[in-house]
């Protein structure tokens, strides 16, 4: 008896504890919403995207370039997300949109543990968000999309798969958004419009142990973006995500940029040896073990 006892005192003890942590979590949120807010104010002054950078919940300072772009574009009325490779959307490109702007999305992950915490996340009944668990591919993205109820013009899309990011976005005709977030990887460089081939099953990881063979030159995306009719306005300084518009939507402050204008080299490391452990290499070895491996020529 006095075993269960204490048995039962120590689950009350550990529920106690575990509401405790999860109070913290939820002030901890919004101390940082709070502060992005503060920050957003300030830099509502910003003459260029770099000066315009924050981070509240983006992975670098993506936060700051999307208020930038919504400060300095003529906006569509329908404020919409959609962003897919989210994770568990807690680091993201528009969680901050959704919070902060009461934009409304859809994100999309291939993973059910992802997915199942967005959905028990108190942002899910908070907002106007929908998660979708899938895979992406281009032969599927279109219906992912129509089967969500989005399609027409929307604000925002954020690609980022670390993978076949150039062949999903290229199929994407459901929607048509206002502004485009494209991963590239800089590793390729600033003048070859290169894509890794297509594969629908494609995985950073096990395509090459280093973890670098991935997605598409700054080149082949802003090539693509101008079939689809939009303009490269800006990179961030990390040097991974690039920025479009829709043409018509351009004004006097934000113009369009070349490919050698914008292009940003990468700041951090992410190089993996056969073990998984960091390498730490520097970006000419990166690039050379990038660049080594198939790669499709498209149109610039």
């Amino acid at each position: 008896m006095a075993f269960l006892e204490d048995l039962r005192r120590h689950q009350r003890q550990f529920v106690t504890m575990l509401k405790g942590i999860l109070r913290l979590r939820d002030d901890a949120t919004f101390i940082r919403e709070a502060l992005g807010r503060i920050e957003a104010r300030q830099t509502a002054d910003a003459k260029t995207v770099t000066e315009a950078e924050f981070k509240v919940t983006s992975q670098w300072g993506e936060d700051g370039i999307i208020q930038h772009l919504l400060r300095n574009l003529r906006v569509p009325a329908r404020k919409v997300f959609v962003e897919f490779g989210v994770q568990d959307f807690t680091e993201s490109n528009c969680r901050f949109l959704l919070t902060n702007c009461a934009w409304s999305g859809l994100v999309i992950d291939g993973s059910e543990k992802n997915v199942g915490y967005i959905r028990q996340d108190p942002i899910y009944w908070r907002h106007n968000l929908k998660a979708v668990c899938s895979f992406i591919t281009r032969e599927n993205i279109n219906d992912i999309l129509t089967n969500a109820g989005l399609s027409g013009e929307i604000g925002l899309l954020s690609v980022d798969i670390d993978g076949v990011d150039y062949w999903v976005w290229e199929a994407i005709t459901a929607v048509s958004p206002a502004i485009v977030i494209a991963e590239y990887n800089a590793l390729f460089g600033p003048e070859r419009a290169v894509t890794v081939p297509y594969d629908p099953a494609f995985v950073r990881g096990e395509k090459h142990h280093s973890n670098l063979y991935y997605g598409a030159s700054l080149a082949a995306l802003t090539g693509l973006a101008r079939r689809k009719g939009l303009a490269l306005v800006a990179t961030n300084t990390a040097g991974n995500n690039a920025f479009f518009v829709k043409r018509e939507l351009l004004t006097e402050s934000l113009r369009e940029l070349t490919v050698a204008e914008a292009f940003t080299p990468r700041r951090f490391r992410e190089g993996r040896d056969e073990t998984g452990e960091l390498t730490f290499l520097s970006a000419e070895a990166e690039a050379a073990i990038a660049n080594s491996q198939p790669l499709v020529e498209v149109a610039p």
